[in-house]
């Protein structure tokens, strides 16, 4: 870490511990809450998803009997292999201690390379850097999308769409502060009447035109993909809306558990959302391929009012459950050292994955509000929405190529046949969407290229400061050594040198025996070390080390799922031996000034930025959870 000498990097290898397992609920209660949280994304996709997809393939308003058939074809196959599939098959069971998501699958297959590769962690940077651009676009299209079905009940609510987006919006991120405990109780119950009136209403309308179910034979993909190549390219864009959401599948494993999961998918939400795509199908077909907005017009009369009440809920969900997942993402990120330290604000005094991110928020809500202004339509938002999504789906296929053939131990020929299958649809895919880049595609990337850029300039700079003050360090046994022959005058109490290489000498000690010219009757070099698991057992939490009389070195290890609190972790060394009282027990951290240099092997404006990341990062006592008035700070001047 910049602003203290605290971080990852103690050149000690992690404890590991067993994932202590999911709440012990109902099924029922852990699927109904599934539902609620984990598929609100794809639940919504309904609303624009087809629509879209026949509009990219058909000239002008009206689409063929062939473009209907073979949309729909497209959308229904996409679900089964891309969802029921890749995720629910094999994704799924590339669980990290229970634990799922883009950096969690990244640590899972780095754990597997005694030299944790860096081609592995750049692969799962990129995906959660792609997660930010979806998680900005979700909010913004599902809530405009739902909203615009106003003017499905009278054209004068038009002028209206934006303003009313952008209060639901605002309302929406205002309520984070609170946490989602009891708003999410609601979720599920909501999302499961979303569901099944979406069923209801597409079966209702089969039969306007049976023919319909003949979209389940994939020969019109085939059809549709040879008749105009050029325009079934585009339309491959669209169609990749209707999946949207898949990767919330995996990175709420570890709310659920994989069965919750699987089970509501099979259950309700794969059978509705067939049911409305091929109900939506059957409408147009009736009405001579005119598109309009199938979703909301065919639940014209008594139902249209509440299908657009029901819907803007439904997306106010869903967008809730990617600005978790922004918190969660961004947490898993500051404990593997691949962003700045971070305030976290607890919402639940039982539930530690509720959290609130006041800076991580404020920015979401800014961007999302922008892409509304600035797009002000859902179809044009569209455009930006496949880009970051399929971009990180393509990086979970690769990750899970390197766990199904090092840790599954999955023969050669069949990870390498799947991870084929899975990347051509996945590069097919993303290639449609990367066209869209002048059309508004160039917004989600614009948001992952940020991200991206804030985490390489941060684990950069994180390695030379490193470095750096690794090279001006003495290791800590020659000081010991020199300080038991010539020992300088001994004071009473504790002292803890918190630091992120154990192997040397913490420069707050340095600076302390330089200054003050004492040396405490006993002397602690802390480091705490993130684990490439969730959590870690309390027993597993501690590792000391006797030095000598004056000295021990101690490593606390926390999950990249876990608070570290460094006083609750103090009290396990007690069982250790470690006899400490916290009133006579001081802390000293080392706070860095650090200053741009033309030699420190990065680009000046890199180096800039570096530190006005680690300006702004949280303060270490604050994050450690250390008490304030046990705390000593020592200032030193870094050149990187």
């Amino acid at each position: 870490m910049a602003n203290a000498e605290i971080g990852p990097e103690s050149g000690q290898q992690p404890v590991y511990a067993d994932h202590t397992g999911h709440p012990q609920q109902s099924m029922g209660v852990l699927t109904l809450g599934a539902l609620g949280v984990v598929y609100g994304d794809i639940g919504t996709s309904p609303i624009y998803a087809f629509r879209e997809a026949l509009i990219a393939s058909a000239s002008g308003q009206v689409a063929s009997r062939e473009d209907i058939l073979g949309v729909l074809s497209l959308i229904i196959w996409a679900l089964t292999i891309i969802v029921t599939i890749k995720y629910i098959m094999f994704v799924l069971r590339a669980d990290n201690k229970g634990e799922g998501g883009t950096l969690s699958l990244m640590a899972l297959a780095r754990s597997s390379f005694k030299s944790r590769p860096a081609s592995i962690l750049i692969i799962g940077m990129l995906g959660a850097s792609l997660f930010y651009g979806d998680a900005v676009i979700t909010p913004a299209i599902s809530v405009l999308s739902a909203v615009e079905g106003l003017k499905t009940v009278t054209p004068s609510f038009d002028p209206y769409v934006v303003p009313i987006t952008i209060v639901i919006l605002v309302g929406l991120f205002a309520v984070q502060r609170f946490g989602t405990g009891n708003v999410g109780i609601v979720f599920g119950p909501i999302t499961l009447v979303w569901f099944l009136a979406i069923g209801a209403s597409g079966l209702g309308h089969i039969f306007d035109d049976p023919t319909i179910l003949y979209a389940v034979n994939p020969y019109y993909i085939i059809g549709f993909l040879t008749h105009q190549p050029d325009v079934a390219f585009v339309t491959i864009g669209a169609i990749f809306l209707a999946v949207t959401g898949a990767e919330a599948l995996y990175a709420d494993l570890g709310h659920f558990g994989r069965k919750p999961i699987v089970l509501a998918w099979l259950s309700v939400v794969f059978p509705c959302l067939l049911l409305n795509y091929v109900g939506q199908g059957a409408y147009v077909l009736s009405h001579q391929g005119d598109i309009g907005h199938p979703f909301f017009e065919m639940n014209r009369g008594w139902a249209l009012i509440p299908m657009v009440g029901l819907a803007t809920c439904a997306t106010v969900i869903a967008s809730q459950a990617v600005i978790s997942g922004a918190f969660s993402l961004t947490r898993q990120a500051v404990q593997l050292n691949l962003l700045p330290r971070l305030n976290i604000l607890h919402t639940s005094e039982t539930q530690s994955g509720q959290i609130y991110m006041p800076r991580v928020n404020f920015l979401l809500a800014v961007v999302v509000l922008l892409l509304v202004i600035g797009f002000e339509e859902s179809s044009d938002l569209a455009a930006a929405y496949g880009i970051s999504v399929t971009g990180n789906m393509l990086m979970t296929t690769l990750l899970l190529f390197v766990v199904m053939t090092r840790i599954w131990k999955m023969p050669l020929w069949l990870a390498g046949g799947l991870t084929a299958v899975f990347a051509f649809i996945d590069i097919g895919f993303f290639s449609s969407n990367i066209v869209k880049v002048l059309d508004g595609g160039w917004a989600s990337l614009a948001v992952a290229f940020t991200v991206l850029l804030v985490m390489w300039t941060w684990v950069r700079g994180s390695r030379y400061l490193f470095d750096k003050t690794r090279k001006n360090e003495i290791p800590l046994e020659v000081l010991v050594d020199s300080l038991s022959r010539k020992p300088p005058q001994i004071v009473s109490g504790t002292a803890v040198f918190l630091t992120s290489d154990p192997q040397s000498a913490p420069t707050a000690l340095m600076h302390s025996l330089k200054h003050y010219k004492v040396l405490h009757e006993q002397n602690v070099v802390l480091s705490v070390v993130t684990a490439p698991t969730p959590t870690v057992a309390k027993g597993e939490r501690v590792k000391i080390e006797q030095i000598n009389d004056l000295f021990m070195r101690v490593s606390m290890t926390f999950g990249y799922m876990e608070q570290p609190n460094i006083p609750k972790a103090l009290a396990i060394c007690r069982k250790q031996g470690w006899k400490f009282d916290i009133m006579t027990t001081s802390f000293f951290l080392s706070r860095r000034a650090l200053k741009a240099s033309a030699n420190s092997g990065m680009p000046m404006w890199q180096d800039k930025l570096f530190i006005s990341l680690a300006r702004t990062a949280a303060d270490a006592t604050e994050y450690f959870q250390i008490p304030t008035g046990r705390v000593v700070e020592v200032g030193t001047q870094v050149t990187i």
